[in-house]
């Protein structure tokens, strides 16, 4: 089971404020060194790639370049990750990140997104809405801005190729797990602000298979038969989330989650949420 689910309502965007977030321990430091390279081979590869050092263990105290300033915001639907991300990087005269702007769910994000403008967005993959990949949809145009492009940053607990591929094709310039150090994820963002590519190590590997040729990637017809929509349900099923739970996390009803999960069985033609369970998991979606 994953964190507790993010209460529901509006999270207003903190528009103008630098630096929100407890103090904490430790000096700036300077940027962390990336290590490895994950540059692009094929078409419409990520160009520039680096790779963000992921080691496990307590964040290191997070520092920036001086002088250095970059416009973030935070898309998660836990909001105690967010208030931990906040405290660890979010204070402006320490490590150059400015924290405009919080989202829980898809709708929020590309509503704080629009009005925040910010030059870096760190996004988790899974949302209740769409997931990330309805973000990065629905914000191309500004994407797509050649004087303020907004630029996004994956950020997410799922290592899972599925993801890591699609957030990327929906034009992400890196992504990296929620093991990074707080150093690294500051390194990570001004790299990202700055139109280079990074991935935590293992990550990059799934980027420059996927665009090593021009061919396209192998495709799911079992999984293709499910809308977006149905693909969030079977996730959550298979994470062991019940109905009542899945409902509150897409902001749905008990009775539109028995019909998506009666839809997604019907087209993948298995009897329960057991064989739906293996069937996600072999296939690495939980």
């Amino acid at each position: 089971m994953s964190d507790a689910n993010e209460p529901t309502g509006a999270v207003e965007p903190d528009v103008g404020t630098t630096g929100a977030g407890t103090a904490g321990a430790g000096t700036a430091g300077g940027p962390a060194a990336a290590t490895g390279a994950a540059g692009s081979a094929g078409a419409g590869a990520p160009s520039g790639a680096t790779t963000a050092n992921d080691p496990a263990g307590a964040p290191d105290p997070a520092g920036s370049a001086p002088g250095r300033h970059v416009r973030v915001v935070l898309v998660d639907d836990h909001r105690m990750f967010r208030t931990g991300v906040q405290a660890e990087i979010g204070q402006t005269d320490r490590t150059g990140v400015e924290v405009v702007g919080e989202a829980a769910d898809v709708d929020q994000a590309v509503t704080v997104i629009t009005a925040t403008r910010p030059e870096v967005v760190l996004l988790d993959v899974h949302l209740p809405g769409g997931g990330g990949v309805e973000v990065l949809r629905r914000c191309s145009p500004l994407m797509a801005d050649a004087e303020r492009p907004v630029r996004f940053l994956a950020l997410s607990v799922s290592d899972a190729a599925e993801d890591v591929i699609g957030v990327i094709r929906g034009g992400a310039r890196g992504y990296v797990t929620k093991t990074i150090t707080g150093t690294d994820l500051v390194d990570s963002i001004f790299r990202v602000q700055d139109g280079d590519a990074v991935f935590s190590p293992r990550l990059a590997g799934f980027v420059l298979d996927a665009f090593a040729s021009t061919d396209a990637p192998p495709v799911d017809e079992d999984l293709d038969r499910l809308t977006q929509r149905e693909r969030e349900v079977l996730r959550l099923i298979a994470r062991g989330y019940a109905y009542k739970e899945i409902a509150k996390q897409l902001f749905i009803s008990v009775k539109t989650v028995e019909s998506h999960v009666s839809a997604v069985l019907r087209k993948l033609q298995l009897s329960n949420r057991h064989e739906l369970t293996r069937w996600a998991t072999a296939r690495r979606l939980v």
